[in-house]
């Protein structure tokens, strides 16, 4: 798998590329935004791997402009953890993030998720349904669920919704979570766990952020916030 991590400190860049490699990953790196862009257009990477405070072209915009080609996983780092930092990061696309300094034994569990995620196999078992309570109409064959005019395959991993939607993998990996419990409301330390593959208590805000997202791209009536417990796809 390759990394591209773009990081201005140039002793944390070192040491984070270092402990990568160890992991075995290939990282080719950059020290401002601009650079990094043009790393990312050039060649083919699987995750990104971006700091918020970069000289040029920060990291919030780099991740906007990566978004507008790609749906590749993005890892944010930022120094401080404030809220301003994660929410921004997440809104401009990012998949998840981590406060520096990080422990690399964290940070390589994040990427694992983020990669397991990205590389969802397409011949899965389409999510269960319970026998009383279908997964939505069955449209012909049993890998395609329906739910008014938002339709999942979940063996090509295609989605629509009055035309194909492009989702990231964290967005396609939650509208699953959702589409395998229809009308079930899910709270935010399940979906952690589900989703962003997290086996501790993970930021809520990861969930809020990406639950927007998605309602962006199929519809923000599909999915219900049912308040002071989570969110569930409506039927």
């Amino acid at each position: 798998m390759a990394i591209l991590l773009v990081e201005d400190d140039e002793v944390i860049r070192r040491s984070v590329t270092m402990a990568l490699e160890r992991y075995g990953y290939r990282v080719a790196s950059a020290g401002d935004g601009l650079t990094g862009l043009e790393l990312f257009r050039e060649g083919r990477h699987d995750l990104l791997l971006l700091d918020v405070m970069l000289p040029g072209l920060d990291g919030i915009g780099l991740c906007r402009r990566v978004r507008e080609t790609s749906m590749v996983p993005i890892l944010m780092m930022s120094a401080r953890g404030d809220a301003l930092d994660v929410v921004s990061g997440l809104e401009a696309g990012a998949d998840d993030y981590v406060v520096k300094p990080v422990d690399t034994a964290v940070l390589v569990a994040r990427i694992r998720s983020l990669l397991r995620r990205a590389v969802y196999s397409p011949g899965a078992a389409p999510p269960a349904a319970s026998p009383e309570e279908p997964a939505g109409d069955r449209a012909g064959e049993h890998n395609l669920l329906v739910f008014g005019d938002l339709s999942i395959d979940t063996a090509g991993l295609d989605v629509s919704v009055a035309g194909p939607v492009a989702l990231a993998p964290t967005e396609l990996r939650l509208l699953l979570e959702f589409a395998a419990h229809p009308g079930t409301v899910l709270d935010r330390q399940t979906l952690l766990r589900n989703v962003w593959d997290y086996g501790w208590d993970g930021d809520s805000r990861v969930v809020d952020l990406c639950v927007q997202r998605l309602r962006k791209r199929i519809g923000a009536e599909r999915i219900e916030t049912v308040r002071g417990f989570g969110y569930k796809l409506r039927r």
